[in-house]
């Protein structure tokens, strides 16, 4: 048996008319992430953990925001593509461990419906997602409530 460990990170700034997508979940929230699609980092922070480690690079490559093709799309549907790419390839996961950094909105109540979202994407447990959310204590950008950052590791076997 391989297995595989991957880091993705993701970061997109706030702006005005655009909804919050957040592990696949629209966030109640007055204000959206800026971006060439929904602006998921979450999703996005995974897709990259997943592809890094099975060394198939980043969302960048596959879904490029040169791409006319994928602007606005709906970042589930990148993290279903992903995995595919990931299952032909002969790997499962073990399990996802990813942080959300954002001053406001407050999500604990949000998580248990990302965590289903982002398990039914995958066809795998529930179980086999974390995901936290936490503050930088008003440092840096996300402290200031200019954007939100999102940080995922994963295990994958073959």
């Amino acid at each position: 048996m391989t297995i595989r460990t991957g880091f993705g990170y993701d970061v997109h700034a706030f702006a005005e008319g655009r909804d919050l997508w957040l592990g696949g979940v629209c966030i109640d929230h007055p204000v959206g992430l800026l971006g060439h699609s929904d602006a998921d980092v979450l999703i996005h922070a995974i897709c990259d953990a997943l592809l890094g480690a099975a060394n198939m690079r980043d969302i960048g490559r596959l879904f490029p925001d040169s791409d006319e093709a994928y602007k606005n799309i709906d970042s589930k549907l990148i993290l279903q593509e992903t995995f595919q790419l990931l299952r032909k390839a002969g790997y499962e996961l073990g399990n996802i461990d990813s942080t959300i950094v954002a001053e406001k909105p407050k999500l604990s109540a949000y998580i248990p419906a990302m965590q289903h979202t982002l398990a039914n994407i995958m066809g795998v447990d529930n179980d086999l997602i974390s995901i936290k959310a936490t503050t930088t204590e008003r440092l840096g950008f996300t402290g200031r409530s200019e954007g939100i950052a999102a940080y995922a590791t994963v295990l994958i076997t073959k």
